[in-house]
């Protein structure tokens, strides 16, 4: 089975692929991932043709997944669409990401996975490999971390791992904190453990993936 991974941007992207590579059955399936310039929006219309400058996952999704669906032989082939759930209400945006995907290519099988609030929620569900890669993060802000909450994530990650320095991150904004999520990412993600991450969006996601291979023939 090969997995076609679409992702809002690198650092998402490095996580997952991170965590795949220890959760799927080795030998077994093969996988890319995808990366995109942000979540982007829900198309008005998803039979039209993007826009040449559209560069999010929401953006091109429903030309991605026609595009896949002329190509990929389903029984061999499955499409994984991962994005953030920000500040909406996940079981919302999955419903409208599912019906999307439905709608713009109903042959095509296709998991959609959630991280609840941001792709940080589940590094912050593996604590050990946090601070296997950081072993001066601030532990007790560590543990009040509650999982999957909406929180702001990513900052709290911050503060987890930099102190003080977070509140100048926050302010500073991107470029800065793009850069800084990307490092810790890729810090972070070879030390991750799947069988151990306690965040339920990622074991959703673990549960639902599995389940859809275990189905293919």
């Amino acid at each position: 089975m090969h997995l076609e991974v679409l992702v809002e941007d690198r650092s998402g992207g490095t996580v997952v692929e991170a965590l795949l590579e220890r959760l799927l059955p080795a030998g077994r399936h093969s996988f890319s991932i995808r990366p995109h310039r942000g979540k982007g929006e829900f198309p008005s219309d998803p039979f039209r043709k993007p826009d040449r400058m559209a560069s999010g996952l929401l953006d091109l999704l429903p030309a991605k997944l026609r595009a896949y669906a002329a190509v990929l032989d389903p029984a061999k082939s499955l499409v994984v669409v991962l994005m953030d759930s920000d500040a909406e209400d996940p079981a919302v945006l999955r419903a409208d990401l599912e019906n999307l995907c439905i709608r713009s290519a109903p042959g095509l099988r296709v998991v959609v996975a959630l991280s609840t609030e941001e792709a940080e929620a589940w590094l912050l569900g593996d604590p050990e490999a946090l601070l296997e890669a950081y072993p001066d993060a601030d532990r007790g802000q560590l543990a009040a971390y509650r999982q999957d909450s909406v929180c702001g994530t990513w900052e709290w990650l911050a503060r987890v791992l930099i102190g003080d320095e977070a509140r100048k991150l926050i302010r500073e904004g991107y470029p800065l904190v793009g850069i800084r999520k990307r490092e810790w990412s890729d810090t972070i993600s070879p030390h991750l453990d799947p069988s151990r991450n306690r965040s339920p969006s990622f074991r959703r996601f673990a549960s639902d993936l599995l389940g859809a291979i275990g189905d293919a023939p």
